[in-house]
């Protein structure tokens, strides 16, 4: 228990990011920040650069930034777009100052700390805006915010919230927000969520014998289910379909945008839209619980994309239920979170639970 002198608190909100605009200039200096750093693509420097600069930015940032396009608004990007409303309406209600940051560009994370201590702030809850663990999204997110105030305000101590994806309030938003969305008649309810090289599971095993190793891994109870994201997405749609009474045999998971070669989580989302509509589903509803906001891979790829894969394979209802955004479900799961850990106006410095 912490003494109950006066501490000036504040939260920040972390997301991984987006370009400043559209044009192929500033999609490839996302790209190239994005894709640089090793907790994404985890090669030794001289390969990743080989891979990032001599295989990837001579290509890709046009391609992207076409897509960029598709989904841009007059408020600019999405996902920065909404992180600022949340971070405006998550401020009322806590009555502490909340800044928002994404792990690459702007808002930057530097200047979010440095915002923060020049409003007198000496304690700041990290809320990473990831459910679930992923070296290549929390993790790097947390190590971003941790160097940030190491720079630019070493006094400062860190508390970080750690992966809410089986928390009830965030299961809550989720069924509170789909159930506004779900169409009367649906015949399958696909989960989808952003995937990951099966070798990052292996890496942040901490037993370094369980994941993609033992039989059914992710539905045997162990302590690499701390940072497992399969497992973890596994939960969280269990939670969600369990709540919504879906039968195990109207519901599915599947992960989306994958990069390379290298084997990746399965089965793939563009191939199970694909299956699912050969195999007879005429009215599918896709929800992306890993991300809170709405961006490029939830707008365009799924939005987009996996609506003409499905159309093309004989689907003929195809429905996107939009991620939690701002509802006001999510900002309540949301000042939970600060206001268990003391983060909120008017409750005693004590009250805290470090992440």
């Amino acid at each position: 228990m912490r003494s109950e002198q006066k501490n000036n608190r504040g939260v920040l909100l972390i997301n991984l990011g987006s370009p400043d605009s559209t044009s192929v200039k500033d999609v490839r200096r996302y790209l190239a920040e994005f894709l640089m750093d090793k907790r994404v693509i985890d090669a030794p420097f001289p390969i990743r650069c080989f891979i990032v600069y001599g295989c990837i930015l001579p290509f890709r940032p046009k391609q992207s930034a076409e897509a960029y396009e598709k989904i841009w608004t007059d408020a600019g990007s999405p996902l920065i777009s909404n992180g600022f409303s949340v971070q405006q309406s998550l401020q009322e209600r806590l009555g502490l100052p909340v800044e928002l940051a994404m792990r690459y560009q702007n808002p930057s994370a530097e200047k979010a700390v440095s915002n923060l201590a020049d409003k007198g702030v000496d304690e700041i809850l990290v809320v990473p805006l990831f459910p679930h663990y992923a070296m290549s999204s929390y993790g790097t997110a947390v190590t971003k915010v941790k160097s940030a105030r190491d720079r630019s305000a070493p006094g400062i101590s860190l508390s970080v919230v750690s992966p809410y994806y089986a928390d009830p309030d965030y299961i809550n938003a989720l069924v509170g927000s789909a159930n506004q969305e779900m169409p009367e008649e649906f015949d399958h309810l696909l989960f989808s969520f952003h995937g990951l090289p099966e070798r990052h599971l292996r890496k942040t095993d901490p037993t370094g014998c369980h994941c993609l190793v033992e039989k059914d891994c992710c539905s045997r109870e162990s302590p690499a289910h701390a940072t497992c994201y399969r497992a973890q997405c596994f939960k969280t749609v269990e939670a969600v379909a369990t709540k919504m009474e879906i039968p195990e045999t109207r519901y599915s998971t599947a992960f989306q945008s994958r990069l390379g070669r290298d084997p990746w989580l399965k089965p793939y989302t563009d191939e199970a839209i694909a299956r699912l509509a050969q195999q007879g589903v005429r009215r599918l509803v896709v929800m992306c619980p890993a991300f809170v906001a709405d961006c490029l891979e939830t707008i365009e790829e799924i939005g987009i994309r996996g609506r003409e894969i499905f159309h093309e394979n004989g689907g003929e209802q195809f429905r996107l239920i939009p991620c939690l955004n701002d509802h006001p479900l999510w900002l309540e799961a949301l000042e939970n979170m600060a206001a268990q850990r003391g983060f909120k106006s008017g409750v005693p410095v004590g009250a805290e639970q470090n992440g």
